[in-house]
């Protein structure tokens, strides 16, 4: 018997038994391909949001597939207490292309984040002594929803209602040097940032800034935590954000792009913190999972490429320019396929997403802007076709 389903049945389900976290668009997703998908009835959309950046290939990437699809077929879990070659293979691709020495795999950003700040704890106290626990973030930084990854987010808005929060949090104003100096003390283990702060506008951190904040760190031996959870894996333009920093943080978490639609976290350490986890410290039950390691693996083989990475600065420049003159769009932010548009103040950037996934475009929103993160192996043609749909959407005739 063949059930037919409809948006709306989908639309139902959801609402009758998922607990109400999201605010969803009313779109369902059935299917997809590349940089579009179709819902229940037949519906197309082109994607600019790749699932906040997780789907770093598209839809049903074929080579990434079979990878998956293979894998499964051979091995689809076993525990962390044996070895698998796909966990290893990652680690050892990962190490290779950006020069740390250590992964640690877990299931999410929040998951690698988690695990930064026990290495930056752990190591502030065989340094320093038991007192010296205290990190450093960002105002307007996220790292996570749990309950110590929001303690660290730089947001009240996310200060709210789970009390008692982790301590051993301090936040200072993004760009300002004077600030985070004044906020060093014996106490502090670590500072952690993120180069483009993606949920709280897609904003760009000064590379003056940044390399100040490297070189406080070495001189006052603190460590430096980039969270690259977002701009990772190719979304900049660059393998690592960090890269076009010119900086060499001791700790990078990644997730998102990793896993292209699979569950994945990482958190790469230098020589300084390669050591600082012993057996017991820390570990994940799916961490490291083969599946998910042999779908990144073929992420790896496609994104660290130079004519790959080469083609996403094209794209974005190509879509820097287009968007910069789209109606009512006062200011592009970001970096490679990473944007953040600033809209005229009587043009929501709710209302105006809604608009655009009602129209066929999948988007998404940072507080007052629009997010457009698009997969990064888009075509130009599929990327045309969504500008079109946001020009639309964005006109005076439309508001």
């Amino acid at each position: 018997m063949v059930i037919i389903m409809q948006n709306r049945d989908v639309f139902e389900k959801d609402r009758k038994y998922i607990a109400h976290t999201y605010n969803r668009f009313s779109a369902a997703i059935k299917s997809g391909y590349g940089a579009q998908a179709e819902d229940y009835e037949g519906k197309k959309y082109i994607d600019f949001g790749s699932g906040i950046g997780t789907n770093s290939l598209g839809f049903c990437n074929d080579k990434w597939v079979q990878a998956v699809v293979s894998q499964v077929k051979q091995l689809q879990h076993t525990s962390n207490l044996f070895y698998t070659l796909p966990g290893s293979l990652l680690a050892e691709f990962l190490c290779k292309i950006t020069g740390y020495s250590k992964v640690f795999f877990g299931n999410s950003g929040a998951e690698a984040n988690e695990g930064a700040i026990k290495i930056a704890r752990k190591y502030g106290m065989e340094i320093k002594g038991e007192k010296c626990n205290r990190i450093i973030t960002l105002e307007n930084s996220f790292h996570g929803r749990t309950i110590t990854t929001l303690s660290a987010t730089g947001q009240d808005i996310f200060h709210q209602s789970f009390f008692p929060f982790t301590e051993g949090f301090c936040y200072v104003p993004a760009n300002d040097s004077q600030a985070l100096h004044n906020a060093v003390d014996d106490t502090v283990c670590a500072v952690i940032i993120e180069l483009v702060q993606g949920e709280s506008g897609v904003n760009v951190l000064n590379k003056k800034y940044v390399k100040d904040i490297e070189q406080l760190c070495k001189d006052k031996h603190i460590l430096l935590i980039v969270d690259e959870v977002q701009t990772g894996v190719g979304r900049t333009g660059t393998f690592l954000c960090s890269e076009q920093y010119g900086i060499y943080p001791n700790v990078i978490t990644l997730a998102k792009g990793l896993g292209a639609g699979l569950p994945i976290g990482a958190v790469l350490m230098d020589k300084l913190t390669e050591n600082v986890f012993q057996a017991g410290d820390h570990g994940s039950t799916f961490g490291g999972n083969p599946v998910a390691c042999a779908g990144a693996v073929e992420v790896l083989k496609q994104v660290a490429n130079k004519d790959f990475l080469m083609d996403i600065n094209f794209k974005s420049d190509y879509m820097y320019e287009k968007l910069s003159a789209m109606p009512n769009v006062t200011d592009v932010s970001g970096m490679g396929l990473m944007f953040g548009l600033s809209l005229k103040k009587y043009l929501g950037a709710g209302e105006a997403a809604k608009k655009c996934v009602k129209s066929g475009l999948l988007i998404l929103t940072a507080k007052e802007k629009l997010r457009i993160m698009p997969p990064l192996n888009i075509s130009k043609k599929e990327i045309d076709i969504g500008l079109n749909i946001l020009r639309e959407c964005l006109s005076d005739t439309l508001l």
